[in-house]
């Protein structure tokens, strides 16, 4: 019953992931997402069959906190008015996409609790779970794809940062980038990555709530 809660939580957050890098990209110039139809909120062309379906399901199984992807929306980076810095803004609109849905959703969950609305329509016990699922999610949606291991938008971001003889070098390794990921996921190392980040985000949005 919480994988079927948190199904269209997981879609609605990987969707505005990328719809946000779609969107960044047009404002700078590239189009591509737009003319391939994935400027849109429509769920069936952003499901990605590994990110939005096995990984999800992996995740419960194992235990780990449950996250996904979806289809990244595509990126021509020779179409952008500054490639190097605009392709920074572009990777990074996703991740802060992310903090911005725990922003709003932090806000409306104090004020449902605050005028207690809510409550004559659906069991709070519900609401808290969902809004629980909807910041967490999101939560780790930002941390880890703010993680510098190529394809994940940190590495985007780290590499519009360092100078152009270190970022040809760094962008070395995309290659391994997928297999690293998995090795992290399946060995249990990507905890010691999500984890802390994770805890401390929570702990801000915990106090947040109390005051």
């Amino acid at each position: 019953m919480e994988f079927i809660l948190f199904v269209p939580i997981l879609l609605f957050s990987v969707i505005v992931h990328e719809y946000s890098h779609g969107y960044v990209a047009m404002k700078c110039g590239d189009d591509t997402a737009y003319l391939m139809g994935r400027l849109t909120f429509n769920p069936l062309v952003h499901i990605d069959i590994v990110g939005t379906v096995i990984l999800p399901i992996i995740c419960v199984y194992s235990g780990l906190p449950i996250f996904g992807w979806a289809k990244p929306v595509p990126v021509n980076p020779f179409r952008l008015k500054d490639p190097e810095k605009d392709m920074v803004k572009v990777a990074i609109a996703g991740p802060l996409a992310n903090i911005m849905l725990v922003i709003l959703s932090v806000l409306f969950f104090k004020l449902i609790i605050s005028v207690g609305f809510i409550s004559s329509i659906l069991p709070m016990a519900l609401v808290s779970k969902m809004m629980w699922y909807f910041i967490s999610l999101n939560v780790i949606l930002a941390i880890f794809n703010m993680v510098p291991i190529p394809p994940l938008d940190g590495s985007k971001v780290l590499a519009g940062f360092l100078p152009r003889h270190l970022a040809i070098e760094y962008e070395k390794i995309s290659k391994y980038g997928f297999y690293i990921l998995i090795a992290l996921l399946f060995t249990g190392g990507i905890r010691f990555v999500l984890l802390p980040p994770f805890y401390f985000a929570i702990r801000l949005v915990e106090i947040f709530l109390k005051l």
